[in-house]
């Protein structure tokens, strides 16, 4: 019985993605996929990557549609950087509790106790909160942004975590949001003595969202791209990963011959895990759902996400 639904699962898909097809060349549309996203999503998409790289291919494509397949903060983005093509989610229920945790109004008290700081953002933030920050970055060049702006003080928000970890690369006194990511956040030092007492020879490559404890364990700290990069260019054949469990799918393609341990089994974000190739499908055949930022929030907000694109 259970092969015959893999069965029928594996012909659905197939079925899907030559849709897919027909559909993209119909709409001179675009897939672009986090990292985090389910394997059938990841394996369709014309760009998969981190939240900076996808931001550079928003900005950069010659598609007319753009099908963003991550969560709702993520095709914000797009559409900032990228106003003028239709921008679509599989989803709009994917949203992201850390971009919650932060918000216009409460930044901008933060800013008045504060009036010499840059605002720097974490691009894991709503439209609204973008357009009260001086710069956006992505955990890939975190510290690069921090160093690069005017002045000796940052407001850094929403994910306390990432700015602790930035905190220690940096010269600037920086006043951090409580936010974090609720699954980043869920892994304990615990998990990894458990974890690094089952695999011994394993390295521990960890994402700067995780608890600052956690991060002191590692053998290697870095984004998701730097972990990808680091354990395919590692002569080590076996890794415990702190970070959500999507990027298994982009570990094994790059490292067919390596061994990857998750260090939790509850690394996986249930917002990003909401899309699902059907409804990718669905996305391009009735152009829903699509993703709209009122034109003076979006104006501000660009500023903040093309200032980020600018740092080297």
């Amino acid at each position: 019985m259970e092969a015959l639904a893999l069965e029928r699962k594996a012909e659905q898909n197939r079925e899907l993605r030559e849709r897919l097809a027909q559909l993209k060349k119909e709409r001179n549309a675009i897939i672009l996929a986090h990292y985090y996203q389910r394997d059938e999503i990841q394996e369709v998409a014309d760009f998969r990557g981190d939240s900076f790289l996808l931001a550079q291919k928003a900005a950069q494509t010659d598609a007319d549609v753009i099908v963003f397949c991550g969560v709702h903060f993520m095709g914000e983005s797009a559409k900032i950087l990228a106003p003028h093509k239709t921008v679509l989610v599989p989803d709009e229920r994917a949203g992201c509790p850390m971009a919650d945790m932060v918000n216009p109004i409460g930044l901008r008290e933060l800013k008045a106790k504060h009036p010499n700081a840059k605002v720097v953002t974490y691009i894991n933030s709503s439209a609204d909160v973008k357009a009260e920050t001086d710069i956006c970055c992505t955990s890939a060049n975190a510290v690069k942004v921090v160093n690069s702006v005017e002045g000796d003080e940052v407001i850094w928000c929403p994910d306390k975590n990432l700015g602790h970890y930035v905190q220690q690369h940096t010269d600037k006194k920086m006043i951090i949001w409580e936010g974090y990511c609720n699954t980043h956040d869920m892994l304990t030092v615990k998990d990894v003595y458990e974890m690094r007492a089952k695999h011994p020879n394993a390295q521990f490559v960890v994402h700067p969202e995780c608890r600052p404890e956690v991060v002191e364990l590692a053998d290697f700290v870095g984004s998701t791209t730097g972990i990808l990069k680091y354990c395919r260019e590692s002569s080590h054949k076996e890794f415990i990963v702190g970070t959500e469990d999507g990027t298994g799918y982009q570990l094994r393609v790059d490292s067919p011959d390596k061994t990857f341990h998750f260090a939790s089994k509850f690394l996986v974000c249930p917002n990003m895990k909401v899309n699902n190739l059907k409804k990718v499908v669905k996305a391009l055949e009735t152009m829903q759902p699509q993703i709209h930022v009122p034109q003076d929030v979006a104006d501000k907000a660009r500023l903040s996400l093309e200032r980020m694109l600018l740092v080297k």
